[in-house]
């Protein structure tokens, strides 16, 4: 009698793929009369051609095209809007929805705690956001291609990938362009952005309010800053790279107990038309962010190589290499700050001392700044004197008597050649005492 009733139960579990069917849908079909006929597990592939409208999903469906299928929304609303979980998106080509912000107008669109999504391998085009995903956990965004309106101010385009109040999402191998933000990430937790490549923006990626995520060898480009990341905690941010950007590579805003390592940055520099007092290319800028591990990352041919502010403390920093920048270091501080960590400083393109008993490290520790520096960072019109004999001899002065230096950045084991990292395994290790660090 058992038996028998195994059976019924497979079978019941079986019946809604068994009847799955696939709608074969052309242009010149009503797309959305379809979309409202089908059942869940349905199949519904478009056929090349212009799908003209805004189309809305309510059921747990398989939505297809075979990169000629375009779906264009005639400049107005959402293009898809997503109502049910478990649904695909895949290799639709999505262009001219509306550029409404205030209505989150978007290319893909969902608000109403969709689960288990994957939108994978599309092509989409338009003003709005690109894909807006809020409420839902358990989301693949996958291979597709986003690119915003350069016709448009940066200030009014959407950002390329919108995640907002999300758990579990996967953003891997998007290319994004020309919006506003590549991604945007506000109030998520345990989500991982990986492979991605974002360029001519505002921000490659940006974050806010969003605790225990993972940024993982992702590529930003042409961009005011490569990644903004602001008031998060528990972040793995590894493997990136940012290149020329104008304002900053990486700037962090009230970030703690995170892990920024293995990053490179390259080229930070400000236009000379854009250029006015205080506005620096920095490869680092660090702001009230304290509790966190800064290693082995490389920063290179940047106005500033690393500038610390308002009482960014208590952050471990070493193996880094700072190469090739005219000011590797600024950090007003009241108390010695030691950049290194268990006898690993960081490399220094201009460290001028010695290592005579070979070991890698330098004889004499490396302290980047003096109170002069401070004196031009506090008073940024003495810039005209520090060729002057006066200053010269003020430098003089402080390196024979230390005792007159003032507080600030030393590594105590400046290291001779650029250093190879290790594993990102490493990380793992780093973290969890992190986040025993923060209960």
């Amino acid at each position: 009698m058992i038996k028998p009733i195994i059976t019924l139960i497979v079978l019941f579990c079986l019946l809604p793929v068994a009847f799955a069917k696939t709608y074969q849908v052309t242009a010149d079909d009503n797309l959305q009369v379809v979309l409202d006929s089908v059942s869940d597990g349905d199949v519904v592939s478009l056929a090349s051609g212009e799908y003209l409208g805004n189309f809305v999903l309510r059921h747990a469906i398989t939505l297809i095209g075979n990169n000629t299928a375009t779906i264009n929304a005639g400049g107005q609303g959402h293009a898809l809007q997503i109502k049910n979980s478990d649904i695909l998106i895949e290799n639709l080509t999505i262009i001219n929805w509306g550029s409404d912000l205030t209505e989150q107008n978007a290319g893909i669109y969902s608000d109403k705690q969709a689960n288990n999504l994957i939108i994978r391998n599309n092509k989409l085009q338009g003003d709005g956001f690109g894909i807006w995903l809020q409420d839902g956990k358990h989301i693949k965004v996958e291979g597709n291609e986003i690119e915003g309106n350069p016709k448009l101010r940066s200030a009014d385009r959407g950002n390329g990938i919108q995640l907002s109040k999300v758990e579990y999402v996967e953003v891997i191998g998007n290319t994004v362009s020309k919006t506003r933000d590549g991604l945007y990430i506000i109030a998520s937790q345990n989500n991982i952005l990986k492979n991605n490549t974002m360029h001519d923006l505002r921000y490659g990626i940006h974050y806010m309010y969003s605790h225990s995520n993972q940024v993982l060898d992702n590529l930003t480009y042409n961009t005011r800053a490569g990644y903004a990341l602001m008031s998060s905690r528990k972040l793995i941010v590894s493997g990136n790279e940012s290149r020329d950007s104008e304002d900053y590579g990486f700037l962090m805003n009230f970030i703690t107990y995170s892990n920024i390592s293995h990053n490179r940055i390259k080229n930070v520099w400000t236009k000379p038309e854009n250029k006015v007092m205080g506005r620096d290319g920095k490869g680092l800028f660090i702001y009230n962010s304290g509790y966190n591990t800064i290693s082995y990352n490389s920063i290179d041919t940047a106005e500033i190589g690393i500038h610390l502010t308002a009482g960014s403390e208590n952050v471990k920093i070493f193996g880094n290499s700072f190469i090739n920048n005219p000011v590797q270091v600024k950090y007003v501080s009241n108390r010695e700050q030691e950049w290194s960590h268990d006898g690993i400083g960081n490399f220094w393109s201009n460290y001028l001392g010695w290592d005579l008993n070979n070991d890698g490290r330098g004889d004499t520790p490396f302290e980047p700044n003096d109170g002069i520096d401070k004196l031009v960072w506090l008073y940024p019109e003495a810039k005209v004197l520090l060729d002057s004999p006066a200053i010269l001899m003020l430098r003089w002065i402080q390196k024979q008597f230390p005792v007159l230096k003032p507080a600030g950045v030393k590594d105590s084991f400046p290291l001779m050649t650029v250093p190879s990292a290790p594993g990102h395994h490493a990380l793992d290790k780093i973290m969890s005492k992190n986040n025993q660090a923060a209960g």
